[in-house]
């Protein structure tokens, strides 16, 4: 788990023993209520619950393939393509950084630069994200990685726009937190369906918001890796 979704864990754990954390999601502003209602959409309310939430159309739970051969880049410059490795916390455990036989793979969409490669910026509710990464893993001992968590790091305006919009999207959020200075709870967001999860946290001091796309037992999965690869050096050994 990395540092700021454990940030953004201990801020719901907060919120939930903090009867007075609870808050329902701010109005929009009026030029934003003039393009989406405050009420979900039908399509929303008829979507199937078990679905995989989606990132702009890249579904949590595809494969690394089915994500490299997408069409769309959700990312600027222009000409930006996903680029993979494994993922540094895997790396903590001994996995080499360039390898294609990895448990778990991180990956960043990038852009050829006038000294080389340079990691691009996400573009998440129509701004440049501070930083962004998508992370993959094999279960259960399958061939192929899976695409289990979708994290950005936004500027505040775009955090608090994107809240309304998922509000307008799926309906009133799951938990919703203030920022109470008796508890210390950050403001935290967390839309959930049978599958998975949308937590958006803003963290203090700047005030920038962090996005998770998360599959529900992604935490399993990682162990999993954990073990896995563990028993395999045991094995070697």
């Amino acid at each position: 788990m990395t540092l700021k979704r454990i940030v953004c864990a201990l801020a719901l754990l907060g919120g939930v023993l903090s009867s007075s954390a609870e808050a329902q999601p701010p109005a929009r502003d009026a030029s934003a209520a003039s393009t989406a209602s405050k009420e979900p959409s039908v399509d929303a309310r008829r979507r199937p619950q078990d679905a995989p939430f989606a990132f702009r159309g890249i579904a949590l739970g595809i494969t690394l393939d089915e994500f490299r051969a997408g069409s769309s880049v959700r990312a600027t410059p222009l000409g930006s393509v996903p680029v993979c490795e494994t993922d540094v916390q895997a790396g903590a455990l001994g996995m080499r950084l360039k390898s294609h036989d990895s448990l778990t793979v991180a990956c960043r969409w990038a852009h050829r630069a006038d000294n080389g490669w340079a990691v691009s910026q996400a573009v998440v509710d129509g701004a440049p994200a501070l930083e962004h990464v998508l992370r993959f893993a094999r279960v259960d001992g399958q061939s192929a990685l899976h695409l289990y968590e979708i994290s950005f790091v936004i500027d505040e305006i775009t955090a608090e726009d994107l809240r309304d919009a998922l509000a307008d999207h799926y309906g009133p959020p799951r938990l919703a937190t203030q920022n109470v200075s008796a508890s210390g709870a950050m403001p935290t967001y967390v839309w959930e369906n049978a599958v998975s999860s949308i937590t958006l946290c803003f963290l203090p001091g700047t005030r920038n918001g962090t996005l998770t796309y998360l599959l529900k037992g992604s935490d399993a999965w990682v162990k999993s890796v954990v073990r896995q690869w563990q028993a395999s050096g045991a094995e070697a050994g």
